[in-house]
């Protein structure tokens, strides 16, 4: 009989994006490393399979955009999903963890390794699986507590005998990205050797938005007070968002949307001294290189924050905390538009370690010992 001590072939699920995906690595790790030799799969969404080149413990993706979770532009077929059960089975896997977010039901996910012959099923879920889960972990969340979601996932693995001694995420780029990113900096006059930033003003969810005037404000103190470049990115839909944060400024900055893939932007997250960010997708890429974080955090749930890397995070309490909506509901967005800009400036410079402009006798600058003339 098959138990999970000797469970070679494990499917991991994790049927969201790239942060949810970047947040499971250290579970993913810690069933890796419980058994010499374990093959780890990863299936997930399309959106979260473009994270997975970036994860050295996974040895094979399975890409599957679940009817049960968030709609896809794709007219849902059955028929996909019985073609789904059929690989499945087809890949002989001994086990399955399916990993989910305490508002999400798992039953489904299970019900499709059930019906693909897994022997083993293991998930927190609310109420009683029967024989959809082998391993039911009764879901504490959110009745007792709320937990980090990586410990969420850490504690799920843990309850089949697999644990870490270090609980950090992990993302890998090869040197070559690493230096190819470099230049992409220096091609666009970014000075290595000065203070520079990370901004990244976009996020999916309208509600979990820093508003671009009060991001520009900020940016442009930083730039005229410390001398920090200001580099810019985001997807292709927000372009009008990271123009008017430049036209706000009223001081140089760098864009570089459009021009990084996603290897490119986490080899560029590595790098940075800091990231100014919402709270999404690129934070947890930022935080498995223990890049320093100054975090916009939204109000909407409290589990995402930066794990386990320095880092600040800012927002104004607000009675509708936690409401867990894409859209603000009271539509004033005050957990983050009543943050003001010079706390954001402060959070940058002292995370960073960075000192104020002084003028000098000379008619130049001074930034500690370093003269600007």
């Amino acid at each position: 009989m098959q138990d999970w001590q000797t469970a070679e072939n494990i499917l991991c699920i994790r049927l969201d994006s790239i942060g949810d995906v970047v947040m499971t690595t250290p579970a993913i790790r810690a069933l890796k490393q419980a058994l010499p030799g374990r093959r780890i799969t990863l299936m997930t969404s399309t959106a979260g399979s473009a994270i997975a080149p970036l994860i050295s413990d996974l040895d094979a993706l399975i890409v599957y955009d679940a009817p049960w979770l968030k709609a896809t532009e794709q007219r849902q077929n059955p028929d996909r999903d019985r073609q789904m059960i059929a690989k499945l089975q087809q890949e002989n896997f001994d086990a399955a963890v399916i990993f989910t977010v305490y508002s999400q039901n798992p039953l489904p996910t299970a019900l499709l390794c059930y019906w693909a012959d897994i022997p083993l099923r293991l998930a927190h879920c609310h109420e009683n699986p029967y024989q959809l889960l082998t391993d039911w972990i009764k879901d504490p969340e959110p009745e007792q507590f709320i937990r980090h979601e990586v410990q969420r996932q850490l504690d799920l693995v843990a309850s089949v005998g697999c644990a870490i001694a270090d609980p950090s995420l992990r993302l890998q780029v090869s040197p070559l990205t690493q230096n190819r990113v470099r230049q992409i900096l220096i091609q666009n006059s970014v000075d290595l050797n000065r203070p520079w930033i990370v901004l990244h003003p976009g996020s999916t969810a309208p509600s979990r938005r820093y508003p671009a005037e009060l991001y520009a404000i900020a940016a442009q103190k930083l730039t005229q007070d410390y001398d920090v470049q200001i580099v810019l990115t985001g997807t292709p839909p927000e372009q009008s968002l990271i123009d008017l944060i430049q036209q706000e400024m009223a001081a140089p900055s760098i864009s570089l949307i459009n021009q990084l893939n996603l290897p490119e932007l986490a080899a560029l997250l590595s790098l940075t001294p800091l990231l100014l960010s919402n709270n999404t997708g690129p934070v947890h890429i930022a935080a498995a290189f223990n890049t320093p974080i100054v975090d916009l955090y939204a109000l909407t749930n409290p589990q995402h924050t930066p794990w386990n890397v320095p880092h600040r995070v800012l927002f104004h309490d607000v009675p509708c905390r936690y409401c867990y909506r894409s859209i603000c509901p009271q539509d004033h967005h005050h957990c983050l538009q009543l943050v003001p800009p010079e706390t954001v400036v402060e959070a940058v410079v002292e995370l960073a370690g960075w000192k104020k402009l002084v003028a000098l006798g000379n008619g130049g600058w001074g930034v500690g010992s370093r003269e600007i003339l």
